[in-house]
This record gives structure tokens, sequence and C-alpha cells, in this order.
């Protein structure tokens, strides 16, 4: 099957900038999200990211801005979803809205789309099961920002097919990515490792045993990170990482998990990391 259109379901940070990446390289894109604000928001991002992405990253296929705003279509509906073949689906980690969704999709989609969830913790098996053809539902783990990294966890879920998995592969390179397939299992590889060292590294500032700054020195210069663990909880979002900690926790009932108490006060008193300005660490908004 010849991929020209993708639906991109979830017009927040990661939804913009794959839809943003996938314009830039060529395909055409169905950005949709449940409001005109968020819509609005996505597309001043998008319009933003790209100006910082030429800059960083030269050797971005050379497209206008007015081209790559071109190639992407901002709605609030499914109508434009049936010229689909590809539907990568990014709302946020709440299993009862990604059911709604995928249960509209299935009414507005082609026999012949395939399926992915950018997800770092929900179940591929379990959203295939909602789907007419389960063997067309994927995971594609992508990282952020979605522009400038390659690396995309690949989800095999238990009813997905291998041509599925060779359709995604081959859709991943073609915009520059690099695929690695792992298996259906609670927090996959990424998150499964991740979320515990963000989580200890939560306990070592509420043991007060070093300030967050030093914290992420040590393992920028110690073990040459490109980024500390707790700027690396602000970027995702205090409150995704403590979601995904108690996925983990309920999942595999194992007190690894428990995420710090710290956290959970922290994402209580509203200091989300990046996108709210505090975190670990301070951003001008």
């Amino acid at each position: 099957m010849m991929i020209q259109t993708v639906g991109v379901v979830g017009a927040g940070v990661m939804g913009s900038d794959v839809a943003l990446d996938l314009a830039c390289n060529g395909y055409k894109v169905i950005l949709k999200d449940i409001d005109e604000a968020a819509v609005r928001r996505a597309k001043e991002k998008i319009q933003s990211e790209f100006r910082l992405l030429k800059m960083v990253k030269p050797k971005t296929k050379p497209l206008s801005l007015e081209e790559v705003i071109e190639r992407i279509t901002f709605t609030t509906s499914y109508d434009k979803f049936g010229e689909t073949q590809f539907v990568i689906e990014n709302i946020t980690e709440d299993w009862d809205m990604k059911k709604k969704v995928y249960l509209e999709l299935a009414g507005v989609c082609g026999a012949d789309v395939y399926y992915a969830a950018n997800t770092s913790c929900v179940s591929i098996t379990k959203i295939g099961a909602l789907m007419p053809r389960p063997e067309r539902v994927i995971g594609m783990h992508f990282m952020n920002p979605v522009p400038m990294k390659k690396l995309v966890e690949v989800i095999r879920g238990e009813h997905t097919s291998e041509e599925t998995i060779r359709v995604g592969k081959e859709f991943l390179q073609s915009f520059d990515k690099v695929p690695v397939v792992v298996n259906d299992f609670p927090g996959f590889v990424t998150n499964r490792v991740l979320m515990q060292m963000i989580n200890e590294c939560v306990w070592l500032i509420q043991d007060q045993v070093a300030e967050p700054q030093d914290v992420d020195k040590i393992f920028r210069l110690g073990f040459e990170h490109k980024m500390g663990p707790l700027a690396t909880c602000d970027l995702i979002g205090l409150d995704t990482i403590l979601y995904s900690l108690n996925v983990l926790y309920d999942s595999y009932k194992d007190p690894k998990f428990r995420p710090c108490p710290l956290l959970v006060k922290m994402v209580d008193a509203g200091y989300l990391g990046k996108k709210a300005g505090k975190g670990f660490f301070e951003y001008r908004l």
C-alpha cells in the first residue's frame, strides 16, 4: 500500500511534532484535535518549531514554511479521515479516552487503514481488541522532540501481523526514523527502565542527597547523557511521569515502581515541568 495521507489524532506536543515531521517529508497530514483552541495552538507550535528545526537541522528537506503548512489540514472533525492510509494516535495516556477515539476511528476510516498508537504504556493488544482488524494495530512510541529523534520503539501486540510490522517499519524509515521492534508488555523497554530511573532521581531530591542540577550533571558528565533525568522529567511532564509510574505499579504490583511522594506533591502543586514553567527547574513560557 502506498501511504500518502496520514491522520494524526491529538494535536498536543507529540501530535504536532509528528505532523511537522511527516509534512517535512512529503506526506499529507490531517491533524485532528477536539477543539479549535488546541488546533490553533498546534499550528502556532508547528510554525515556531519549523523555524527552529531549519536552524538546528539544516539538512531538513528544502521546503518552505508555507509548503509545510499547506500539507497539513488542521481540523476538529474526522470528516477527511476516510482519505487516510495510516493513522497515528497521540492523545493522553487515559484508557477511557483512547477507547472512545479508536471506536470513533473504526467508524470513519477505511477497512485497510493501519493504526499506530503513540503510547509509552498502554497495551497495544488491548487497543487492537477494539478494532475490526486488530492485526493492523501497532504501537509506535516516538521520542520527544520527534523531528530531532531517530528512534521509534515499535510495539507488536498479540494480534499485530508481520505485514503490519513490515509496513510500519518501512513507513518510519521513509522519514528517517530507526524502528526497534519490541513485544507488548507494560512499559515496553523505554518506560519500564526510564520511569524507574527518573523516579529514583526524585527520591534522591526528596532524601536531600543532592540538588537537581547536580544529579543531572552526574548523568551528563559521568554517563554522557545529553540530558539529565530530571530535565528529561520536566520535558516529558511530571504528570505524565506520575501516570506512567502508576500504570507500571498497577500492572506489575512491584514496589520498585511506587511513585516518590515528592513527585506526587509536585504534580498536585501544578509544577508539571517545562509546559508549566516550573518543575525541577524553571522555564520561561
